[in-house]
């Protein structure tokens, strides 16, 4: 990237900030602002939703039970209304407040994203699908888009006819890509299905084609059918199918997707479809949307500056105030950053270092 002198270069992270808020407007996706604080029984209710459980909590001044926003989905679905043959779309980019995995300490969150809510049909769910791999290339060229389908392991989960704790054990065990745990939690039961969930992934032609005598009848086939067509309706080469990608039932039930970019072992993209989280709500709608952990970027900002500022000026405490503030007001229109200083602080960096003597600005050279 070509610095230009007194220029202060955007992070990598406020530059595909403003780049994505422009991609989902063209869209027609209105900007969402919520307030940091929301009543915690919106959150309570729905706490397996949550990326994570831990949610600040304080009383109102009313008496009310107050939280910290940890999520922005559950605060969009609140406040939209179902209208009949009809979505609404949003976009927004906000501050949340989570344990961080690394520290297990809370620590504020930037996460920008956009829902798609109300009469969701298939071009609804393919446009949301469309601008997360176009986020992705976004934030880096290099990146893939890895979707699943939430119908297609549920309804082959459902055929071992589990109980409940077996059943969540063997979808964890999915998203482990755990063959051997399924065998183990299986005995006697023809599970070739689902092990093919784990061991069939790649590109969605290739994946499908072998699911396909798994999922011959009923809800299988009409899942595995939907997917093929959006990732058909896709036609991107960065798409993958990965069925270890296995979000909460309770919540999620049709495709949910997962983007990475290099450099970074984590999604830093995450999203699909949660009817189920609208029926739960009390909506008739359904919903798809991603959002994307802008705070994961931060380790990609390779373009950092090389300093912080174009000249430090040191002058001693008896200068002349007028005539300091006008050798300090003349670098700065000649298109130079400038800070004064009486002493070099320790840590800046600067492009070159000058003394205010006399009057005048005199550089020192090392």
């Amino acid at each position: 990237m070509t610095m230009v002198p007194g220029e202060y270069p955007l992070k990598r992270e406020e530059r595909v900030l403003f780049a994505l808020r422009a991609l989902y407007q063209r869209h027609g996706y209105a900007p969402y602002k919520m307030g940091k604080f929301e009543e915690y029984d919106l959150y309570a209710r729905n706490k397996d939703f949550l990326v994570s459980d831990g949610i600040i909590t304080f009383t109102d001044t009313d008496g009310r039970l107050m939280a910290l926003k940890p999520d922005v989905t559950l605060s969009i679905i609140r406040n939209t209304k179902d209208v009949e043959d009809c979505v609404q779309r949003v976009c927004y980019s906000e501050n949340v407040y989570r344990i961080s995995g690394s520290t297990h300490q809370f620590k504020e969150l930037m996460q920008m994203g956009l829902e798609c809510i109300g009469d969701v049909g298939l071009f609804d769910l393919r446009e949301v699908i469309a601008l997360a791999a176009e986020s992705l290339d976004l934030i880096d060229p290099d990146n893939v888009l890895e979707l699943s389908h939430m119908g297609v392991v549920s309804a082959l989960v459902n055929g071992l006819d589990l109980d409940s704790d077996e059943r969540e054990a063997v979808l964890t065990c999915i998203g482990e890509k755990n063959a051997d745990g399924i065998r183990k939690l299986c005995p006697g039961k023809d599970i070739a299905g689902v092990t093919k969930l784990i061991t069939a992934h790649g590109a969605p032609e290739d994946v499908i084609a072998a699911l396909r005598p798994y999922c011959a009848t009923g809800l299988a086939r009409a899942a595995l059918e939907e997917l093929q067509t959006v990732t058909r309706l896709l036609d991107r080469k960065n798409v993958r199918v990965d069925f270890s990608i296995v979000n909460d039932m309770n919540y999620y039930n049709g495709i949910v997707f997962q983007g990475y970019i290099h450099g970074i072992p984590t999604g830093v993209l995450s999203g699909g479809q949660y009817d189920k989280l609208m029926q739960r709500m009390g909506r008739e709608s359904r919903a798809v949307g991603f959002a994307i952990y802008m705070d994961l970027l931060e380790r990609l900002d390779r373009e950092a500056r090389p300093y912080d500022v174009d000249t430090l000026l040191i002058y001693d405490r008896d200068a002349d105030v007028a005539a300091l503030s006008e050798a300090v007001d003349a670098i700065a229109r000649s298109g130079l950053s400038v800070a004064a200083q009486r002493a070099v602080p320790e840590k800046l960096k600067y492009r070159r270092l000058c003394r205010f003597e006399g009057g005048k600005v005199v550089e020192q050279h090392d």
